[in-house]
């Protein structure tokens, strides 16, 4: 399938819904890179589900995540909102991916890609990339949650999946704690490997447990639910609907 570029599938999709992870300083502990600049978010409209304009791929092509989007699209927003391309993919993916199995959520791939620059600059911190697989090299770990800065969280994975054996870690670029993994994994690009190191299937999981979060977060309180279930703070909410709204802005731009 592709994802259809005309004007009005751009509304629709620089609407702001919801998704999850955990904030940057859960990598860091602070963080000296600030959103991307906006004097005032723009407030979420509550929105109606509206109708999907999708399109199947040609017969002839594999059905990936980069054959679902249409890539004048990818093209255009890519460059427009600075997020890396192969990172814009596996946001629009998990999308359309979500739009078929949860249809009632209306998540949009604004507010992952607002989640994937809070958690890890797309995959970009500590002078990281995601690869044209879709997964971040070097891979990417926040501190252990070991009670100094943050909730203490022993650990639940025997280091399995953080690498830790004493504490947890969010893992990924889209920072999900091992046991939100283990609840949520998924192999969203058909690639025979679950990854939370991969950012296809790590956004399709992420939207995942916020759709969980909230059956519909397309409305106000709904993406606000769903963002809060991931992560309470008051800051982390403003960072990503900031980020969020100014590559919605932007994408309109095209």
């Amino acid at each position: 399938m592709r994802l259809g570029n005309g004007a009005s599938l751009l509304r629709r999709l620089a609407r702001l819904s919801a998704t999850c992870a955990l904030a940057l300083i859960v990598l860091t502990g602070c963080s000296s890179e600030p959103t991307p600049p906006i004097a005032t978010p723009m407030p979420l409209p509550p929105m109606p589900a509206a109708p999907r304009d999708i399109v199947r791929a040609a017969a002839d092509q594999p059905v990936t995540f980069a054959t679902q989007v249409d890539t004048v699209w990818l093209d255009d927003v890519a460059e427009l909102t600075g997020i890396p391309r192969r990172a814009l993919v596996g946001y629009a993916g998990a999308e359309i991916a979500t739009a078929q199995s949860r249809p009632e959520c209306g998540i949009r791939w604004s507010t992952l890609a607002g989640i994937g620059y809070v958690e890890s600059r797309h995959g970009q911190i500590f002078d990281g990339m995601i690869n044209e697989s879709g997964t971040v090299s070097p891979p990417v770990f926040g501190v252990a949650l070991d009670g100094t800065r943050f909730d203490a969280i022993p650990d639940t994975d025997a280091g399995l999946i953080d690498g830790d054996t004493e504490w947890d870690r969010a893992v990924g670029p889209m920072q999900l704690l091992p046991e939100t993994w283990r609840s949520w994994h998924v192999d969203a690009n058909a690639d025979g490997t679950e990854d939370p190191q991969n950012i296809d299937d790590a956004a399709v999981a992420a939207a995942n447990y916020l759709c969980r979060a909230a059956v519909e977060v397309m409305s106000v309180d709904g993406w606000t639910a769903s963002i809060r279930s991931y992560n309470s703070a008051e800051s982390y909410r403003v960072a990503v609907l900031r980020a969020a709204d100014q590559y919605a802005r932007w994408s309109l731009e095209r």
